[in-house]
Order: structure tokens, then C-alpha cells, then sequence
């Protein structure tokens, strides 16, 4: 039985579950998840090992046409590279949804040639199963998709039959990666990005796309982590937001993160926040560089 290795980049609009199915595919947990849509900002590689291939999925930014700030630029230029230099695209669409977005990725997704496998995610929302087959057909009308797979990201109906379309796609060759690495980016980004996950679910509506977070400070000590985060606004009534009525609404919010950080790095602990203003900083390229935007 030959092996078989290769990248599988998951693409799509906004909001449509490709955090949720990247975790659900890797049966653990490295892609941060909200309802909140451009919850992912960076790309992230997710690794599955198995005894006959490796499987190398690359989660990234929804492709969208909303706004016109630094940050929307970063996202949707950070999500077009991705469809560069892989073996396949999971092109993730919402089961009965279709929308001018889809069909922008789409047109990336033609334009970039590559082999494309389209999952159609949510089937668990579609109470009327029957009106599925005439949303898939007129999907398959739109593209020469290599495979059609409906999956529920959120369930896991499906995933499995998923993995293994993708994995019979790509290339025969040798491991990318080590067998037991899970992803190429580090401890202190993953700390980040779960205390930004539990602000996106505290603060979904007050600050959508204004907060940003930057570890100044990971040690290991006496058998636990030492963190200091800096969370970063761009206004100063922002900050008051987060910190809540004597401070307490961010000391829940903190305590949720460091909760969600033992559980992920399996050990204990200790997290410090402090929250900062850079004015207009998601508006600027030059801050998003410093505060690690560049993918």
C-alpha cells in the first residue's frame, strides 16, 4: 500500500464552519470558533497522520467583500495565497445557502486550477433532507468538482468519508511533517488565539473586529506556563467595555481563557492581562505587521 502526502487548503466564504470541520478532521482542537464571521484571521496547517498518508489541511481567512480596512486586505490576501502550491481545495459551502461570496470564491477557486472537493456543511440544519439533492446538482453545475461530500462540521456526520476522499487525491510521497506534530505554529500564538476566541464570544456585538491580542511573555516555571497578554483596542472606550464594572467582566473573561489554555496545553496555568489602546491600529498595515498580521 503506497503512502500518499500532500496540502489540502479548506477555502470559502465567512461563517461557513471551516474552523469547526479543520478541528472536527484533526479529532482535536487548533483552530480558535465563534458565529462571528473573519473569527479566523491567520492561515493555520493542521496535520492528520495516518498509517497510509498525511493529510497537511490549511485553514484560512473567509473570502468576503466586506469592508475596506487594512484588515479585510489581510485577510482576503492572506485566503487567496492559500490556493497557491497545494494537491486539492475543500471548497466549503453552507447547505442550502449560495451567496455572492460563494461564488467570489469560487471564481478564486477556477482561476487558481487546482483539483477542488466541495463539502457542503450544515447538512444538520436542512430539516427537509430531499430539498439537498437539487442544491447539490445545481452546485456541481457551477464547477467540475472532483467530488461532492456533505458533511455536518458541528455533528461530525460525514468527516470521516471526507478525510478519506482527500486522502485518496493527493500524491503518493513520503511524510511532510513528524507523525506526532499537529500543526506548525507555536504554543504562544495558540495562547493568543484562545484568549481572542473568548473575547470574540464575550464581546461579539461591542467589538466585532477592533481587539487583537500580543503575548509579551511565555515561561515555563515550576511545572506550569506563565503567559502576559496584551489585549489591544484602538479606542479608549473600548477599554472600558472589556473591563467591565470594576474590572470584572475581564477577570471572567481571563479566567475563561486560562481555563481553555490548560485544557489545550495540558498544564496548569497562570495568565496575565492588560489592555491597551492603539488607536485605529486595524486600519494600518504597519501596526498589523508589528502585532503579527503577516502571512
Amino acid at each position: 500500500m503506497s503512502y500518499h502526502s500532500g496540502y489540502a487548503v479548506l477555502a470559502g466564504r465567512p461563517n461557513v464552519g471551516k474552523s469547526t470541520l479543520l478541528n472536527r478532521l484533526l479529532g482535536q482542537k487548533v483552530a480558535i470558533t465563534s458565529h462571528k464571521p473573519q473569527t479566523t484571521r491567520h492561515r493555520i496547517i493542521g496535520i492528520r497522520s495516518e498509517d497510509d498518508g498525511q493529510i497537511v489541511f490549511v485553514d484560512t481567512p473567509g473570502i468576503h467583500d466586506r469592508g475596506d480596512k487594512a484588515m479585510n486586505f489581510y485577510l482576503n490576501r492572506t485566503a487567496h495565497s492559500a490556493l497557491q502550491d497545494v494537491d486539492i481545495v475543500l471548497f466549503v459551502v453552507q447547505a442550502m445557502a449560495w451567496t455572492e461570496e460563494d461564488e467570489r470564491v469560487l471564481k478564486a477557486i477556477k482561476k487558481a486550477g487546482i483539483p477542488t472537493i466541495a463539502a457542503v456543511n450544515k447538512v444538520d440544519l436542512v430539516s427537509r433532507k430531499e430539498e439537498l439533492l437539487p442544491f447539490m446538482q445545481d452546485l456541481a453545475a457551477r464547477h467540475e468538482f472532483v467530488e461532492m461530500v456533505p458533511v455536518s462540521a458541528h455533528d461530525g456526520d460525514n468527516v470521516e468519508a471526507l478525510a478519506e476522499t482527500v486522502m485518496k487525491r493527493l500524491p503518493a510521497g513520503e511524510a511532510i511533517f513528524p507523525d506526532d506534530q499537529i500543526s506548525d505554529r507555536s504554543e504562544r500564538f495558540f495562547a493568543a488565539e484562545l484568549l481572542r476566541e473568548q473575547l470574540i464570544r464575550r464581546y461579539h456585538q461591542e467589538l466585532p473586529y477592533a481587539v487583537t491580542v500580543e503575548i509579551e511573555r511565555f515561561e515555563e516555571q515550576d511545572g506550569r506556563y506563565n503567559i502576559g497578554a496584551v489585549i489591544w483596542v484602538e479606542r479608549d472606550s473600548q477599554r472600558v467595555i472589556l473591563l467591565g464594572k470594576g474590572g470584572l467582566a475581564m477577570k471572567e473573561t481571563a479566567t475563561a481563557a486560562r481555563k481553555a489554555m490548560n485544557d489545550f496545553f495540558q498544564t496548569r496555568v497562570h495568565l496575565e492581562v492588560w489592555i491597551k489602546v492603539k488607536k485605529s491600529w486595524s486600519s494600518d498595515e504597519a501596526s498589523m505587521v508589528r502585532l503579527g498580521y503577516t502571512d
